[in-house]
Order: C-alpha cells, then structure tokens, then sequence
C-alpha cells in the first residue's frame, strides 16, 4: 500500500439508488470530520446509473458525472475504488471484477454476491493486493463485519445469532403487537416502503441466509457453500401460532443462527467442531433481548469464549444507515489500510464441517389440529414416546371450526425424531391437517 498523503480519494459509485443517494449526501454533510479521520477529501468523480435522463431528489456535487456505461468507472485511472451499491449478482460481478482487473479498491453493500461467489472475489482481491470492504453488506448500521474481523480476533466465536432481516421482523412485529394477519402485514409493509413488490428473498429467508453466510465467513474462516445453508421463511405464518406463542411467553422472530458443535463421541468427528447452522422461524423467550426486538430493527447476539455474551441492535437498512456504513469503509481505504478482506490469512478458506439439519437438537414448539375425541392426547404422546421425545407443558384450545388446536412443547430431540414423530401421527389419521413446528429459543 502507499504511504497516506494529501491526495483526494478518488470514487466511482455504481447505483444511485436510495443508499447512493444517502452516501452523496453524507460525502458532503461529513466532509469536515472526513478529513479530520484521514486526512484528505473523498471526491465523488462518476456515478452509474441506469437512465441518466431520469430526475433525482439526491444532488450531485459540481463536477460529479452520470454515466450509463460501468466501464466509464472501472476504466478511469484517475479513480481510486469503486463502490458498488448495484445490487444482483452478474451484472455486479463484472463490474467488480473489471475493477479489480484495473487495480481499483472495492466498497460494496451486496450480500447476496458475496455471500454466493464472493470466496472467488476475495481470493482475485488478494492476489491484487486491493482492499474489498462490505460492512454495509449486513444489519445496516451495525458494524458487525468489522467487530468479527476486527475486534474480536482474540476470542474463539461459540455461537452467533440475529435478526437480520428487517422486512420479516416489521411484519412479524405487527402480527405480535396488533394481531394482523400475515397478508395484511406484509401489505402494510410494502405500502410502507420496507419491503419489496416481489418479497420473496425477505419472507422466505434468503436475505438473512446470504448475511449470515458472511458472519459464518467472518466469525470461523470457512468456507460455508450457501447451497448448504438450511433455510425456512415466515411465509404464510399463522397468526393462530403467534397468539400461542405468547401463552408459553415467547415471541416469533425470524432467526439466523451459527453455533458450534462437538463431534460425536466415537466418530470420525470426535473433537472437531462442527458448525450448525441455518435460517428458521423460532419461538424466543419474552425476556431474551432477541424477543424485544421490533419493526425493522436488525440485532446480532454473538457468544465468545472471551468476551462472554455480546448485543448489537441498530437499523438493519435504509439510506443513511446503510451509507453511512459505507462511508466508514471508504474512510479505511482513504487511511490506506492494508486488505484484510476476510479476517483471516489463509487464502484457501477451508470448507466448513457441517452438522446436516436432521441432527440438529432443540426443543420444539408443535400445534396440531385434532378431533375433540377421547384418547387422542394419549396416541398422540404415544407417537411422541415412540421415537423418545417427551412434552414439557401441553394446552388445548377449543374447536376452531377446522378442529381442536392442541399445542405442547418438547424437551430437547432432534430434527429427524421429530418430523419422523409428526409423520407417525399423519399416518396414525390423528390430524386434520399437516402439524406445524419450531425450535425454541431460551436464554437471558
């Protein structure tokens, strides 16, 4: 890297969509303390965009160029990293791939990208020697990324789990809090700004999945393929169960979740750690921190075996938010830091030993509709006992017209007794409909 000098940092910015035009709006409102952190101006030199006719409320400083063609940015020796805010992945993978061809640093905010080919794009960094920073990549504001790579190095990560989807926990919020339906919440959501057209990649979980890659990534130096990850949305979630829910004392969240496992005794795992890991709907205790989190707030608890138990919570999203992390990456490159793009020397990330989602223990939450019949509780338990899961506390509500809710919470199994117990009771014609379940979340 060169020494730091006087000399402006030069930026080309792809997208100029709400977090660009948060960012061109920091660049100007900060550019006193910009300079007082690094000592030198941040200039925004071109800026790409889709129609460069199109009327826009963010104003461009004098001399800043709207351009149509990435390779205005990438191709421009005078501009010294490329921030990509484009969003996708194959149209944002040339761009940053050109970028690097050309020697360009690269801030970018895209997590599905870095989450799915991002193991090539760190390593193409790497042999360029150029920065490649992403804290705007997950929870917004939270600096996440840079307290796993940074601030925590000497502690051994346990375990890590969030909120990290601020579109799902708005609409799992307002189920909670003024019992709308799932329908409706979503509805107001989109009206609202805070989710998409097309929600799929909020309510099915695919965005937190991709963030939670990145933290899987950061937290342990591995390698853990996205096609591996286990991941269940809230999709059509029933507001039935967010009222039960709250009988037992807990609250419905979205969550993602990495912990570390031992290998069993007597396999070929025996003392290694293997990760479980996975994006699911599950049942927090009213008092946990998790459970208090509302409306479109990302929270990430992180276990370390130094630190103990620690809590970050802030805007997942938005303009400034997500700029002004941003922003904080574009200063660490104006301050010449060296690439320290994963956290972790090793170029060659090794793949991550995975616990597949069957052996996963936990206890559940399960509400099955049954015939208000004598001697039903008593096969259902017996399909429970049959493949060694025990309830912990049982309630059943009256006939909702489609059959009797019952609802029970589990001691500690694993996922396979489980849907293998559930299945018995389908076969058994104990149900009237398919059994709904999730894990359970404890803790303080």
């Amino acid at each position: 890297m060169t020494k730091n000098s006087d000399k402006p940092l030069v930026v080309g910015l792809a997208g100029f969509g709400t977090v660009g035009g948060g960012l061109v709006r920091l660049l100007d409102e900060n550019a006193d303390l910009i300079r007082r952190r690094c000592g030198r101006d941040i200039v925004l030199k071109k800026v790409l965009v889709r129609n460069a006719t199109k009327a826009r409320s963010a104003q461009l400083p004098a001399g800043t160029e709207l351009t149509t063609d990435y390779r205005a940015l990438t191709d421009d020796p005078e501009i010294d990293v490329l921030v990509e805010l484009i969003g996708g992945i194959d149209n944002a993978r040339t761009i940053i791939d050109r970028a690097l061809d050309q020697g360009k640093h690269i801030v970018t905010a895209n997590k599905a990208l870095l989450a799915e080919e991002g193991l090539a794009l760190f390593q193409k960094a790497d042999r360029k020697k150029r920065i490649l920073r992403y804290e705007a990549s997950v929870a917004g504001a939270i600096p996440i990324v840079e307290t796993l790579k940074e601030s925590l190095t000497g502690n051994r990560i346990e375990s890590l789990m969030g909120i990290l989807n601020g579109t799902s926990n708005y609409i799992l919020s307002e189920m909670t809090s003024n019992g709308m339906d799932f329908d409706v919440a979503l509805k107001q959501a989109q009206q609202l700004g805070y989710a998409e057209a097309d929600p799929t990649l909020d309510i099915d979980g695919h965005d937190a999945a991709h963030k939670l890659i990145l933290l899987i990534r950061l937290a342990y130096g591995v390698h853990y393929p996205y096609t591996a990850l286990s991941v269940r949305g809230i999709r059509g979630l029933s507001g039935m169960d967010i009222r039960l829910a709250r009988e037992f004392g807990y609250r419905i969240k979205l969550i993602g979740q990495v912990r570390e496992v031992p290998g069993a005794e007597g396999t070929e795992s025996e003392g290694n750690i293997r990760l479980e890991a996975g994006v699911f709907p599950a049942l927090v205790y009213h008092k946990f921190l998790l459970a208090r989190v509302g409306g479109v707030y990302n929270a990430v608890r992180v276990d370390a075996n130094a630190s103990g138990p620690l809590f970050f919570h802030g805007r997942g999203a938005g303009d400034l938010p997500t700029a002004g992390a941003v922003l904080g990456d574009l200063l660490a490159v104006a301050r010449d830091e060296r690439p320290n793009n994963t956290g972790f020397v090793s170029k060659e990330l090794p793949k991550a030993s995975i616990v597949p989602p069957e052996e996963w223990r936990s206890c559940y939450y399960v509400r099955v509709m049954v015939q208000d019949a004598p001697g039903v509780l008593r096969d259902l338990s017996g399909c429970m006992a049959a493949e060694g899961i025990s309830m912990a506390q049982v309630i059943q509500k009256s006939d909702e017209g489609n059959g009797v809710p019952l609802v029970f919470m589990t001691h500690e199994t694993t996922a396979r007794a489980m849907s293998d117990a559930l299945q018995r009771t389908m076969d058994a014609g104990l149900l009237k409909e398919p059994a709904v379940y999730f894990r359970v979340l404890g803790g303080a």
